[in-house]
């Protein structure tokens, strides 16, 4: 391996929902190489999300080929591998063959509402909130991994067998990238499963037993900086890279917020991607919402563990590819901006984008999409704003709900994300808010994250403050708006909302 002078470079693998990227980054925070390979999603039934397990995993080695072929960087000059990744979304497999019993189940599938619902019924909720700061929601790993323990022969089979292996996107991925040496998660990624108690830190016998999970088919649980060992030799694409450490995984939003530079309690971050997901750094104290926010692990760091409260929106940008998509109104996501910006308003057409229900604070696992206000003068223009303006909206929900549990106001709002590219979309998330706006120069945080725990761990950087000087402002959108226009507006929107619960 070479020296440390020679080691140039922090390679971060981001899997996400809808595409795998590996992103190197040189010390100083900049892309020096990016590769990107989208894949299949399916959605065999309504509700129900799925993907190729194999699929993702091949799409990963191609990126991260591609992100070192464009740096033109030696395996030998890679420091160390940081993963992200979406979170929630569940694979299981065979750990002699290594092959997937079933398509990883995403995050974004609701197949398992009914089975929550009952948890409701007997009372049990109260019981995950207290122990995971979750909710019994599909949305979380849990039941989905009980799913295929019920549902999938095989899976049952190599149980009894003891070759069962079970876990989050970033467990997958380290095991087959050691060559199955590592079998194991961190703090971030096991806080979202509904089965690990963020307190006691370690996996939670009693909720793994209302579920029916053995203990022993769950991954071990690390710190997100830390040994996570090392890319394994003959891997078809990424030969170079063996014997690269894998030095930190965590969950993509969490990633996020340490890659927006958010150490210290009440910071706050919120990331557009295929959903938002606002996170608020609590610190080293747990904060108990009473607005249906999630607590959470932010990550696991220097021998500590801190804490993180959460909103979620589970459609954002999925909504600027359904346009593309499905309706066919745009062409490209930049598209979606353009038509947006030839509106000055949204000339009262309202969309709410609950494809697989709302998230926080409403958690409606029954609410369905709505477009509302359209005459016959409504085209292209209106929906594509209304449907940027509805990303804007359910942050603010989110944003309410925080201030509401946390009581500390805030004065500005650091943005990333696919979506946060959008002038249209962050001048109203400001005016919305009436706080500044601040997006940085390199939106690629959650991957920035990753990449900055990996160095922390293996010395690339030394300090929290060497990670805090990565991000560099690109600009910051002040509001403008009058606080009329901006309660008339969110009740609208609110009464649209209605609309979509059945309201």
């Amino acid at each position: 391996m070479a020296n440390q002078r020679q080691r140039r470079y922090i390679m971060a693998l981001d899997q996400g929902t809808t595409s795998s990227r590996g992103i190197l980054f040189d010390g100083r925070g900049n892309v020096a190489g990016l590769g990107q390979q989208e894949f299949k999603q399916s959605y065999p039934q309504p509700g129900w999300v799925e993907q190729d397990a194999m699929e993702i995993l091949y799409s990963q080695y191609l990126a991260m080929g591609t992100a070192a072929k464009k740096a033109a960087a030696k395996g030998s000059e890679i420091a160390a591998i940081g993963i992200t990744n979406q979170r929630e979304t569940v694979v299981a497999w065979d750990n002699q063959t290594g092959k997937p019993v079933y398509p990883a189940i995403v995050w974004q599938c609701r197949r398992t509402a009914d089975r929550c619902e009952k948890l409701r019924q007997q009372g049990k909720e109260d019981l995950i909130s207290l122990k995971t700061g979750l909710l019994a929601d599909p949305y979380f790993s849990g039941t989905k991994l009980a799913w295929i323990l019920d549902e999938v022969p095989a899976a049952r089979q190599l149980l009894e067998a003891g070759r069962l292996r079970c876990g989050t996107i970033d467990t997958w991925l380290i095991w087959n990238l050691t060559g199955g040496a590592v079998y194991a998660t961190d703090y971030s990624n096991a806080s979202r499963t509904m089965l690990f108690n963020i307190d006691e830190l370690k996996w939670d016998e009693e909720l793994c037993g209302l579920l029916g999970i053995p203990l022993s088919v769950l991954p071990e649980v690390r710190p997100s900086a830390g040994d996570f060992g090392a890319v394994a030799s003959g891997i078809r694409g990424i030969e170079d890279m063996a014997g690269i450490p894998i030095c930190s995984a965590i969950g993509d939003q969490q990633g996020a917020l340490f890659g927006q530079g958010c150490f210290q309690a009440g910071q706050v971050k919120n990331t557009y991607g295929t959903g938002c997901f606002l996170l608020m750094n609590t610190g080293k104290s747990r904060i108990r919402s009473a607005n249906r926010l999630l607590s959470t692990i932010a990550w696991g760091l220097e021998g500590e563990v801190e804490y993180a409260l959460e909103g979620s929106v589970f459609n954002a940008g999925s909504a600027i590819k359904w346009l593309r998509d499905e309706l066919r109104i745009i062409n490209t996501a930049a598209e979606c901006d353009q038509l947006a910006a030839e509106c000055p308003d949204n000339e009262g057409v309202y969309f709410v984008p609950a494809f697989t229900g709302l998230g926080a604070p409403y958690w409606d696992t029954a609410a369905r999409g709505v477009l509302c206000g359209l005459t016959r003068g409504s085209g292209r223009r209106q929906i594509a704003r209304a449907v940027l303006e509805s990303i804007a909206y359910q942050v603010k929900d989110l944003l309410d709900a925080m201030t509401a549990d946390s009581g500390i106001a805030q004065t500005s709002l650091n943005v990333d994300g696919g979506a946060a590219v959008s002038n249209v979309l962050m001048q109203f998330q400001a005016d919305l808010l009436n706080i500044p706006v601040d997006r940085p120069e390199t939106v690629e945080t959650t991957a920035l994250g990753a990449a900055a725990l990996a160095g922390l761990a293996c010395g690339f950087w030394q300090t929290k403050e060497d990670v805090r000087r990565l991000r560099r402002t690109d600009r910051i959108f002040t509001p403008g708006m009058t606080g009329q226009e901006r309660q008339r507006l969110h009740e609208q929107w609110q009464k649209a909302v209605k609309k979509a619960i059945g309201g």
